[in-house]
């Protein structure tokens, strides 16, 4: 008899099927007992009523890996509409231990750190499953969306020999003898890409080594990176990830309506534009609205990107935020300048529910112009000779953006530390699991 999966099961209704997975619940009523079943796809009921079936689950603990015969029955109250009746079970891994907390209740009581000393128990809860079935769907989302606008998926190096952004944030390797380091990004990677296929992207791993302990960074994360070529400026680069999240937010909302439902959360509806502001004029605005002065400061602080999304929800009617126009001095020597004011660039971070989830902006095209600027940065040229060559022979105005799928799952479903949102999160004191 083929193993069906739980979502099967109701669909062969009077039929004898098979179904197997986790001991999710177990109540036992004397005479009979309720089984529930929990396996990748969700839950089933089974009704046991056989003595000696009852007795094989005796001394079993929860998330015990059980094989269940039984005929589809239909039951109104019971989950789906069915259950299953006239039951043979069959322990396939018992657990005998008791778990270090329920994972088969709907509140999730466990602490975040003892959640994380015991992940590989606790992403098993139905919550959690339910959170990180959502971030699969944001990735094949992203893939979904780019690959019918005519980019390509690439995958980029993760050992590097020199530092795409900045020599203090990245992690030293002793690479057969001779220094390397884990890359901060592919941005150098998918420029030169742009080369190539004109329009790139990659879902991967990056590595910050960055001594913070904050509820919104990790050392490792995953970073959806896009890079396009032709555009007039990066204002371009704002449409495609404008049109691309309201695809993921758009299919989620199909995909995942059942995930979403369980978590309370709710999918930002995004418009054809999402609302832009340059950076000093945001400064002003909190100044005038919440009387802090920051006019002049290089970047935002996250309770100034809070009043800036309280404010784009009140008066502009969106959860999402563009701020533009950052200073040269803050954004990497590859970013292009402003034509207007050569001490801004044309770089944007884009603000969700209070929180920065996206950076992008144009990007410097122009060989003598970026060389440069490396120098300017105290960046040494043969560090970062391959990079260069692709610019020496030839590429168009291009620009691109970084999303931190983290981030944008921490505040889609309004969690309040990334960790959260991470599987196996990668932090000053945690390697492990």
């Amino acid at each position: 008899m083929r193993r069906l999966r739980t979502d099967e099961a109701p669909s062969h209704m009077g039929e004898r099927v098979k179904l197997a997975g986790w001991m999710h619940n177990w109540r036992d009523m004397g005479k009979f007992g309720f089984l529930v079943l929990r396996d990748g796809a969700g839950t089933f009921q089974a009704v046991l009523d056989n003595a000696a079936e009852m007795e094989k689950l005796r001394g079993l603990q929860y998330e015990s890996v059980l094989e269940v015969e039984g005929v589809v029955t239909p039951e109104p109250r019971a989950p789906g509409g069915a259950e299953l009746h006239d039951c043979r079970v069959k322990p396939i891994s018992p657990v005998l231990e008791p778990l270090p907390f329920e994972i088969n209740k709907k509140e999730f009581k466990p602490g975040l750190a003892i959640f994380l000393d015991h992940a590989p128990l606790g992403l098993r809860h139905l919550h959690k499953r339910a959170l990180f079935r959502i971030s699969a769907e944001v990735m094949a989302g992203f893939r979904e969306y780019l690959s019918q606008q005519g980019f390509v998926e690439i995958q980029s190096p993760k050992i590097v020999g020199s530092a795409t952004e900045s020599g203090a944030n990245v992690f030293s390797i002793d690479y057969f003898g001779r220094p390397a380091y884990l890359a901060q990004s592919p941005q150098f990677y998918k420029q030169i890409m742009v080369g190539v296929f004109e329009r790139v992207f990659e879902v991967g791993p990056v590595f910050r080594a960055e001594k913070h302990n904050t509820v919104r960074h990790t050392n490792e994360y995953v970073s959806l990176d896009l890079e396009m070529g032709f555009i007039k400026d990066h204002t371009d680069v704002m449409a495609m990830l404008t049109a691309l999240l309201r695809h993921i937010f758009d299919r989620l909302k199909k995909s995942c309506a059942r995930e979403l439902e369980l978590l309370e959360i709710k999918a930002p509806n995004v418009g054809e534009s999402i609302p832009s502001m340059r950076l000093p004029d945001a400064q002003q605005l909190i100044f005038e609205r919440y009387g802090e002065d920051c006019r002049g400061e290089p970047d935002l602080t996250p309770q100034h990107e809070a009043w800036l999304c309280e404010h784009a929800e009140q008066e502009l009617g969106s959860e999402l935020l563009f701020i533009t126009h950052y200073p040269t001095s803050k954004r990497p020597f590859y970013t292009m300048p402003d034509d207007q004011d050569p001490s801004l660039t044309r770089g944007f971070d884009l603000l969700f529910r209070g929180c920065e989830v996206v950076t992008g902006g144009q990007r410097i095209h122009r060989y003598e112009q970026l060389l440069n600027n490396a120098r300017q940065w105290g960046i040494n040229p043969e560090d970062i000779a391959g990079y260069l060559q692709a610019f020496k022979y030839g590429m168009p105005p291009h620009g691109g953006f970084a999303i931190g799928l983290e981030r944008l799952l921490m505040q889609l479903a309004g969690l309040g530390n990334l960790r959260e949102a991470t599987l196996f999160p990668r932090d000053l004191d945690r390697v492990a699991p």
